[in-house]
């Protein structure tokens, strides 16, 4: 469809200490994608740097694990529209107990709230009707059985296509 935006979601890539570089199969959707959305944990800034190079566009934040020089470069937490949908990104949202709530109450002005943190997946919808997405961790599964990442489609103020990828462990 026409004004569809592909986007790819990352969060806690933790490079270079979970692992030396991203999978190849999420450099290649970094080529498909036509936003990145990073929620953070980057912890070196040449992901960052490799990231703007590759991506046609990046929106990104900061994490706990990233250093001064990283929070000089990136938000706590980014939007953008993207399709119609308005995106909010943040790297964390605390516990799980309550957090659709709390989400509620600080983002009612967006459609989606991107996170990290936890490198767990999550996708529920609040009862506001915001979207939380989680998109694990492409490098660390020492939380889940998989590393992941997800991607989807924006367009005329929706989303479509949303997808957990699971990575193939090496």
């Amino acid at each position: 469809m026409s004004g569809d935006v592909r986007v790819l979601l990352l969060a806690d890539t933790h490079l270079p200490k979970r692992a030396r570089d991203l999978p190849a199969e999420v450099w290649e959707q970094v080529e498909v994608a036509d936003v990145v959305v990073h929620a953070g944990d980057w912890v070196e800034e040449a992901t960052l740097d490799r990231l703007e190079e590759r991506a046609r566009r990046l929106v990104g934040v900061a994490g706990n694990n990233d250093g001064p020089e990283l929070w000089a470069r990136l938000p706590e937490v980014a939007r953008a529209e993207l399709g119609g949908v308005r995106f909010a990104v943040v790297h964390e949202t605390g516990s799980t107990q309550g957090r659709e709530a709390r989400c509620d109450a600080a983002y009612p002005d967006d459609d989606v709230l991107v996170f990290g943190h936890s490198h767990v997946p999550w996708d529920t919808t609040t009862p506001r009707g915001l979207r939380l997405l989680n998109p694990g961790s492409p490098t660390d599964r020492r939380r889940q059985p998989f590393c992941t990442y997800l991607t989807l489609v924006a367009g005329g103020g929706l989303l479509r296509d949303v997808e957990l990828h699971r990575l193939t462990p090496r």
